[in-house]
């Protein structure tokens, strides 16, 4: 048996899928509140539970032999950011702790490119670049590098822990959205009339979840894998998205301390809102850096190979079309 975490998001659900499609008996541990559109039609099992309950960690570990630690608190904003260390930090300390008292087998946990070490001027990170917490901008990326961290913990002391880093998924099934699903949706909205001089690395949702398969097979315990494909402009992205669904892309590009100030400004109205901003200040800050990145050292030692974005991106578009999110 195999437990997911997660297994109701958008690379979680991706990665039981999968697993489902190769024969594999999955069981996904969901909270009574967890949507669950995006598993239907597929057949695992369900283990009520949370990830602050030990009692229900060990229950929904019962008989596994490998655990994908997917879930994550996926914000670039939150009104308490006290929530995003809870969810990615200490929940992943709880459930790596309950795999080790179960005798799981091999555990991979999904990080993110984020808690990579950047170098800047549109040059791509890598596994070995430097990197610090103090190099983390805002909470939910300072929260992963801390929870990236205590997974590497968990390797040292003896538990078989593999770290996948993936980039930007894109695709369908993305419910929430995602950060970068949202950006889909504004464009198709004609709702982003300007960009910023930003860049992502885009990659296929169902290669990332492949990319975790080949990671429980063949990653090293203790090692980390950026899962990516495309390294793209903002602009390129809008270009792309325009050539798949004929809506026209943005051709004015938006001053970085404009971007800032206005971040700033929405920022802290959402303080007495509650809301979250149009624009967030951590994702403005975030996007000062180009997330380029290279995927030499998982297509090495993985076999990993990421397919081109462009299908995933229409794919997106008319998964966001048909459910009605524009």
């Amino acid at each position: 048996m195999i437990l997911v975490t997660g297994a109701s998001g958008f690379i979680g659900g991706h990665v039981a899928r999968l697993l489902v499609q190769q024969g594999q008996p999955v069981r996904a541990l969901v909270r009574p509140s967890s949507n669950l559109a995006g598993l239907a039609g597929i057949p695992v099992e369900k283990a009520v539970g949370d990830l602050r309950d030990p009692a229900s960690l060990g229950q929904a570990l019962r008989g596994c032999t490998k655990l994908y630690h997917v879930a994550a608190d996926y914000r670039l904003w939150s009104r308490d950011p006290a929530e995003l260390y809870q969810s990615n930090v200490e929940d992943t300390r709880n459930i790596l702790d309950a795999a080790r008292r179960a005798g799981v087998e091999r555990v991979v946990y999904t990080s993110t490119v984020g808690c990579m070490g950047i170098p800047g001027g549109g040059q791509p990170g890598t596994e070995d670049h430097p990197v610090a917490l103090s190099e983390m901008t805002g909470d939910y990326k300072r929260s992963k590098f801390m929870a990236e961290e205590a997974a590497l913990e968990y390797a040292e002391r003896g538990l078989n822990v593999v770290i996948v880093n993936p980039p930007a998924p894109v695709g369908e099934l993305d419910l929430k959205p995602t950060p970068t699903g949202k950006i889909i949706i504004d464009f198709l909205r004609g709702a982003m009339p300007a960009y910023i001089d930003t860049g992502l690395n885009l990659i296929d949702v169902r290669d990332v979840a492949r990319g975790h398969l080949l990671a429980a097979e063949h990653g090293a315990s203790g090692q980390r894998y950026i899962l990516g494909a495309r390294n793209m402009t903002l602009r390129e992205i809008l270009e792309e998205l325009s050539r798949l669904s004929g809506r026209r892309a943005p051709i004015k590009r938006l001053p970085y301390g404009i971007a800032l100030a206005y971040a700033g400004i929405a920022t802290a109205a959402s303080r007495f809102t509650g809301r979250e901003p149009r624009a967030s200040l951590e994702a403005v800050r975030v996007a000062a850096k180009k997330m380029f990145v290279r995927t030499d050292k998982a297509e090495r030692e993985l076999g990993f190979q990421a397919g081109p974005v462009k299908d995933a991106l229409q794919r997106a578009i008319r998964w966001f079309q048909e459910n009605h999110y524009f």
